[in-house]
């Protein structure tokens, strides 16, 4: 008997039990579905999150203030004291100046630095341009390598210059959302929008960002460090100070020597220091690990309802031989060997498992198609080829027992079976 009749007898044995087959062949569909959905999600999450942290740049320190006695703290507006893991009390603790942004631009101390933007907020700053009015989330004063060092780019009209900080000119780059709340369809560019009742001239428009979780990175606005500290923050201390390495790879250098840095102006001895840093590589690789374990769990997860498919192939096909044995008796009898059986009932286990298997790709490409809780999925082609390959290798692994079986039976034996 060659390949071809044994792949006959199989779909003739498949397509007499029609319904078993079915949901022999549903529970390893929602396995495959399952493994390629679940790693989608657990990839199309760590795109995401990979996709806000190079927002911020991957060659960028972002220093913030950290007191001890717990606490949020740092952060654009901040101020209030925040435990940044301190241990003990310090009751000398520093504040970020523009004395410290300025030490850091020193080529000597820092040769890794390629740009300083020291950076303060204006907390609940509302904008007005005629009758519309909008609160905007972040009101960042700084300098204009701000926008290189923070991946802004300016989509229309251009960001503010040295001579404007200079000259404390009262110039504000714009977020989409900050536009659209206030300007609507008119080009806002030349135009002037009262902040908290201070008048600035629109002088540029931010690319869009996109939302980045619970907070809206359009919903900005950026202006001149000197006209946000005399018409909104005062005088005071920093909120951060965003510093740019001269390259991905001196990222790890530039925050060895802002850190020096710091801690001579700080008087920094027992390794307990009045400030952090936020490293974007370091956070992008351990977020990058992270999600590369999360998606790995999800898959393993989501394997065990192809484990339970691959068991209930077992059981179908077990009864199948059962029911089929005189008809295995007399195709033995007649001279049938035992490799034509036993391939038969390999092939209708492995006929199983490629269908759902096949069906379940199907099915999880359409479901790659929806956003889940927020989340567009990325469809992986090597989950894809994996769950695919498992579900085969399931059907041949549990049902080479039924199939074993029903090739063992003595034609005697099995004639005799009512």
């Amino acid at each position: 008997m060659n390949q071809l009749e044994i792949l006959r007898f199989a779909l003739r044995g498949l397509l007499a039990n029609k319904m078993r087959s079915a949901l022999t062949t549903l529970g390893i569909l929602i396995g495959v579905a399952a493994v390629i959905l679940l790693v989608a999600v657990g990839e199309g999450s760590s795109q995401s999150i990979q996709k806000n942290i190079q927002r911020l740049g991957a060659n960028t320190l972002t220093i913030s203030p950290s007191f001890s006695g717990g606490g949020g703290g740092g952060g654009f507006g901040g101020r209030a004291p925040g435990g940044g893991g301190n241990t003990g009390p310090r009751t000398q603790a520093r504040q970020l100046s523009l004395a410290d942004a300025k030490a850091l631009t020193d080529r000597t101390l820092a040769p890794s630095v390629r740009s300083v933007s020291p950076v303060v907020g204006a907390n609940s700053a509302t904008a007005a341009y005629g009758a519309a009015s909008h609160t905007i989330g972040q009101f960042v004063g700084t300098y204009p390598s701000y926008f290189e060092a923070m991946n802004k780019p300016v989509a229309k009209g251009t960001y503010f210059f040295n001579d404007d900080v200079l000259a404390a000119r009262k110039v504000v780059v714009l977020g989409q959302t900050v536009v659209e709340e206030l300007f609507g369809a008119v080009d806002p560019i030349g135009r002037q929008v009262s902040v908290s009742g201070v008048p600035f001239t629109v002088v540029g428009v931010l690319k869009e960002s996109g939302s980045t979780g619970m907070q809206d990175a359009d919903d900005v606005a950026v202006a001149p460090l000197p006209a946000v500290q005399q018409s909104l923050s005062g005088f005071g201390s920093l909120d951060s100070i965003v510093v740019q390495a001269t390259g991905a790879e001196a990222t790890t250098a530039a925050q060895s020597e802002v850190t020096a840095v710091l801690n001579q102006r700080h008087g920094i001895t027992d390794g307990n220091p009045d400030y952090r840093i936020l490293n974007q590589a370091t956070l992008q690789e351990t977020v990058s690990e992270a999600t590369g374990t999360f998606t790995v769990l999800l898959g393993a997860v989501a394997a065990i309802s192809l484990l339970v498919g691959g068991i209930g192939i077992t059981n179908i096909m077990l009864v199948t031989v059962t029911e089929r044995t005189r008809e295995i008796g007399i195709r033995k009898a007649i001279g049938a060997p035992r490799s034509a059986i036993l391939g038969q009932f390999l092939m209708e286990a492995t006929l199983l498992s490629l269908v759902g298997g096949l069906l379940g790709v199907l099915v999880a490409f359409v479901g790659t198609r929806f956003s889940v809780a927020g989340i567009e999925p990325v469809l992986v082609p090597s989950s894809v080829a994996l769950a695919l390959g498992v579900s085969v290798g399931i059907g041949l692994f549990f049902g080479s027992y039924p199939a074993n079986r029903a090739a063992k039976l003595r034609p005697i034996q099995a004639l005799r079976h009512e």
